[in-house]
């Protein structure tokens, strides 16, 4: 019976899917389930011949050039891939694979959660009872903003963008669009495209982010496109933290530029930005879009099917390098 392959495994997963790993290959674990150091994550690397990571680690190209020639797969637990530097992979003959339309759903709800906590004032509520210190009631107390009937603009319409639009329909909204090229009505289901960025963002009153991290999306949400939103609109970030010029958007919370941001994801992870964090006008969440049973699970399995597939010398079906 031939060796079952060696397999790192850098963050703790669910048992489920821990289960199945342990059962079809040699598994080498994370016990205190932190992210490893540079040093940390290429040693481990040197006695395995695969490797199932989170967006946690950093597979840059100086880290790439220190890997063994044993290592032929970085199956990802994740759909973005912006923690890998793909063309160092391909250049080294490792397969990089990732794990799409499992996460679309959840991450889709999360959207909808840092939308409605961020229109409604979600955090202040919550802080305010949680401390005690709902003693007052008037007509004008607590009054958030409305998102029926208002413009839902998504920046990449690919499967997340696209689910969250139909979560956005359920609320009344209009859906506006910017994508590299348009969708195919079936898809589109009526959501209106622009053809640039500015045209997009002066038709949303909600701004969700939705498109992976590049180099030409990096900061795209600074000081000159904030200025191109409606007035009190609201910016909700599920995407990645990097999409945000941090410093620009604190500046249009202050100033009331913007009414409320509702952010999943930041540029400095774990831990995010205290001066955002300070401001009574943001819902924050710890990166957690992904993170319920089904979709964990889920992903976990698919990252596993393409392990599976590379082994048995099939093409992985989520192979990106």
């Amino acid at each position: 019976m031939p060796e079952k392959p060696k397999l790192l495994i850098t963050r703790r997963l669910r048992d489920a899917v821990q289960a199945r790993a342990s059962r079809d290959y040699q598994v080498l674990t994370n016990g205190e389930d932190r992210v490893f150091t540079r040093e940390e994550l290429i040693e481990k690397c040197q006695q395995v011949d695969a490797v199932l990571p989170c967006h946690s680690e950093h597979f840059s190209a100086d880290v790439i050039a220190e890997l063994p020639k044993s290592l032929k797969i970085i199956a990802n637990h994740s759909v973005g891939v912006d923690h890998v530097d793909l063309a160092a992979a391909k250049d080294a003959g490792i397969v990089v694979t990732n794990t799409p339309d499992v996460l679309s759903d959840a991450t889709a709800e999360i959207a909808m959660l840092c939308m409605l906590g961020a229109a409604r004032r979600g955090a202040e509520g919550d802080a305010m009872v949680r401390a005690g210190k709902w003693d007052f009631w008037s007509p004008a107390f607590m009054v958030g903003r409305q998102v029926t009937g208002k413009r839902f603009g998504v920046l990449g319409m690919g499967r997340v963008g696209q689910v969250a639009a139909e979560r956005a329909r359920g609320f009344g909204m209009e859906v506006h669009y910017h994508n590299r090229k348009p969708l195919p009505d079936p898809l589109a289901k009526g959501a209106i495209f622009h053809e640039t960025v500015e045209d997009l963002f002066a038709h949303s009153d909600v701004l969700s982010l939705h498109c992976p991290s590049t180099p030409e999306t990096k900061g795209i949400i600074n000081s000159k496109t904030i200025a191109m939103l409606p007035d009190r609109a609201i910016l909700v970030n599920t995407a990645r933290g990097n999409l945000v010029d941090e410093d620009a958007l604190v500046a249009a919370l202050q100033s009331g530029k913007l009414f409320a941001a509702g952010l999943d994801v930041y540029c400095n992870e774990p831990g995010g930005n205290q001066r955002i964090s300070a401001l009574n006008n943001v819902f924050l969440l710890p990166h957690i879009g992904s993170a319920t049973e089904e979709t964990r699970d889920a992903m976990g399995f698919r990252a596993l099917d393409n392990l599976d597939a590379y082994f048995q010398g099939k093409e992985p079906g989520d192979r990106v390098a």
